[in-house]
């Protein structure tokens, strides 16, 4: 019986410790609280967050440098939220225009010839 309340108590200690935190409402201990957000991350974050409160994760992540889509797939993972939604996004890709070869009309009249 005190190996299952022990086990219980550990559970429900390890899910506080993973409790979101939300980037428009949280305070400076508590948004250190997140992994890989330190004081300078949090100082940035309450910062900005001053001058208005973040709309969603691409708000956050155009707002705040140092945090990429990387960065915010690590942190929604670690607990932050913002307005209470989990980072969705993936790596933003940059979107390359191919140049295809074109086929001269010399070879295309040689190719129609066979």
């Amino acid at each position: 019986m005190v190996k299952i309340l022990l086990g219980l108590l550990m559970a429900l200690f390890a899910a506080l410790s993973q409790a979101a935190v939300d980037v428009n409402k949280g305070s400076q201990a508590e948004l250190e609280s997140v992994r890989g957000i330190g004081p300078a991350m949090s100082a940035r974050l309450l910062d900005e967050r001053k001058k208005s409160a973040f709309k969603d994760w691409t708000d956050l992540i155009d707002r705040i440098k140092g945090i990429g889509p990387g960065n915010a797939s690590k942190f929604s993972e670690a607990g932050l939220t913002v307005n209470g939604s989990l980072y969705e996004g993936g790596a933003r890709t940059k979107q390359v225009s191919k140049k295809l070869p074109t086929a001269s009309p010399a070879t295309v009249a040689k190719d129609d010839k066979k």
